[in-house]
């Protein structure tokens, strides 16, 4: 008796000293993930790290049996069995490690209970709301140095835009030259703000060392290897050779990060979540406060979406959002029309960020990157049938480009999630995900509509949100591979993860 209750007084202490590091864990993930993907991988390790003390200690995983089980297994066999017998398979295999990310979707439920699904998903938008501020700022004080011109020897004239040449694979690295009105704002890794800084970054630098270049083109981010510093360009008086003065304010927002589309994916479903918080809590409660800093969040997330210039996620957001409306009770229809209304204010507001911000008809999809993407969409739809069991094998393309028809040198995903899928990995995976979207869509439908008059405010506004999240985020997914975006995709598994809580009996 003696010996027994010792030894669980101290598996009881384990189990719950695991718990907690790894609830520490998921909210460090909430404040990180919207700004930064190592950040947010770091805190998702705390948390797998106390998941296994508790496991270990308390001899329970905490993991449930759900009806997306069977379809998330399927697809991801599938994707062994395709890393397998890739054209690759030595690249494909390697890639295989960012499928694991499904752990978080197990991990999730596992740790997090109903009340802390709540109070992460706030912390999560709050985070959010701060990037979109910090965007705000960054707009306001400008990015980078605007070129006016260059020296005849600037390395600004030759920056090279792709990765290191492989022999017999991939050709030498394709260089472009800077022009008048691009704007350097990152030298190195660096962020720069003026000629001197640049120059200084140079100086900086070892001989034979490569620093990359951070450019805003033709209202584009261009993230490119950059130049190799030579000493005879350190010793020389202003070593980047370009002239300029004044910083951009027309540029694509990101927040902390330097990936305004994962920033905008991100911002899409915190948005909606954060109008379904808005809109059950002036069901249940009138205009309270929690609705009223709600619908702020919501509003200053969508207008962080506005800045990010991503036509298709603000298409989404418009879509999701008018799902989430038209869902909330009956109550609330006046309502309902002035959030539709204000959903419709923000598309237009983001039409006129996207003309004052992007390339010339970029609104009219007529701009030099629509036109690549629907080139590049093509060729990889004509070659599905080429390998329409297995796929051609995940990152299996970056070897075979040009071989395969893909136009140009630089080298870049098909766009499209479901094209996406079926390219790296076959038709039959490509009908797994979308079983997948549809079983959740079930999922979240049913337990949104099941807790309307629970009188759970905060469960029913956060099922109702991710009504419109999924929505959006399916949209998106269409003509954007955000399920193949790392941080994205960590975002995306974490939040079906939640809603199973929300969802389930207890």
């Amino acid at each position: 008796m003696s010996t027994t209750q010792p030894s669980n007084l101290k598996t009881a202490r384990g189990a719950a000293l695991g718990q907690r590091v790894a609830v520490v864990g998921f909210f460090l993930f909430a404040a990180f993930a919207p700004h930064s993907i190592a950040g947010a991988e770091i805190a998702l390790g705390i948390a797998a790290a106390g998941w296994l003390v508790r496991t270990l200690a308390s001899r329970q995983t905490g993991f449930h049996r759900t009806k997306l089980d069977l379809p998330i297994w399927l697809f991801f066999l599938w994707t062994i069995f395709s890393a397998v017998l890739s054209t690759e398979p030595r690249i494909s295999v390697a890639k295989l490690q960012s499928v694991c990310v499904l752990f978080v979707f197990y991990l999730t439920q596992a740790i997090v209970t109903r009340r802390k699904v709540v109070l992460l998903v706030s912390l999560m938008i709050l985070s959010g709301v701060a990037g979109t501020l910090w965007s705000v700022f960054d707009l306001v004080r400008g990015r980078g140095v605007v070129v006016e011109a260059m020296a005849a020897d600037s390395p600004f004239r030759e920056i090279q835009t792709g990765t290191d040449s492989i022999p017999g694979v991939l050709p030498e690295p394709a260089t472009i030259k800077l022009e008048k009105g691009d704007a350097i704002w990152r030298v190195g890794g660096h962020r720069v703000y003026s000629i001197a800084d640049i120059d200084e970054v140079i100086r900086q630098a070892e001989v034979y060392e490569h620093l990359s270049v951070s450019v805003i083109t033709h209202g584009e981010h261009a993230e490119w290897r950059g130049f190799v510093v030579s000493g005879y360009m350190k010793a020389q008086p202003s070593p980047s050779g370009v002239s300029g003065s004044g910083s951009l304010h027309r540029f694509r927002a990101s927040g902390w990060t330097t990936h305004y589309a994962y920033f905008a994916e991100i911002l899409q479903m915190l948005a909606q979540l954060a109008l379904g918080l808005a809109l059950a809590n002036f069901q249940n409660h009138g205009a309270n406060r929690r609705f009223k800093l709600a619908l702020i969040a919501a509003g200053l997330l969508a207008f962080g979406i506005a800045f990010t210039a991503m036509r298709t996620v603000l298409v989404a957001f418009a879509i999701g959002g008018c799902v989430v409306v038209w869902r909330a009770a009956s109550r609330g229809a006046a309502a309902k029309f002035l959030v539709t209304a204000a959903i419709a204010f923000i598309l237009g507001f983001g039409v006129v960020v996207v003309w004052q911000t992007r390339a010339h008809q970029a609104l009219s999809l007529g701009d030099d990157s629509s036109s690549l993407r629907v080139k590049v969409a093509r060729v990889g739809l004509a070659r599905v049938l080429v390998h329409p069991i297995f796929g051609h094998g995940m990152d299996a393309v970056k070897q075979h480009w040009s071989e395969w028809g893909f136009p140009g040198t630089l080298l870049i995903h098909l766009h499209s999630t479901p094209l996406q899928i079926a390219f790296d990995r076959g038709l039959p995976a490509l009908v797994f995900w979308l079983w997948i979207m549809f079983v959740f869509w079930k999922v979240v439908s049913r337990s949104e509509r099941a807790t309307r008059d629970s009188g759970d405010t905060n469960r029913h506004g956060v099922l109702l949100g991710a009504t419109g999240a999924l929505v959006g985020f399916f949209v998106s997914s269409l003509v954007n591979y955000n399920f193949g975006a790392g941080i994205v995709a960590l975002v995306f598994w974490w939040f079906m993860g939640t809603v199973i809580v929300l969802a389930r009996q207890e």
